[in-house]
């Protein structure tokens, strides 16, 4: 599984990429064919609560899974996006298991 990770209008620092793809390998446990995962990771320019906005695109065998969150912080929004991306790979698992 191949993770990029993107960020828009800053720098995202070493503890954040880190902490992305630690959340974000986990999904691997709930789907074993992921073939690879996009993390786009955006600051909403005005500088209120609530600005910061992360997005999820998992491929999966002739699929693309799409989850965005937005939140304080980025971490709060990785945690919802892998949270959420989960509850969709498992009824994908279930879909594909039913064919």
């Amino acid at each position: 599984m191949e993770i990029k990770i993107r960020s828009i209008h800053f720098d995202a620092t070493e503890k954040l990429q880190a902490f992305i793809e630690k959340k974000v390998s986990k999904l691997e446990k709930t789907y074993e064919d992921i073939q690879d995962v996009e993390v786009q990771l955006k600051v909403v320019k005005p500088a209120t609560a609530q600005n910061k906005e992360a997005s999820l695109s998992v491929a999966v065998s002739g699929t693309k899974l799409f989850v965005e969150k937005t939140s304080d912080t980025f971490e709060e929004c990785i945690d919802l996006c892998v949270d959420s991306m989960r509850t969709q790979l498992q009824k994908f698992k279930e879909k594909s298991r039913n064919y």
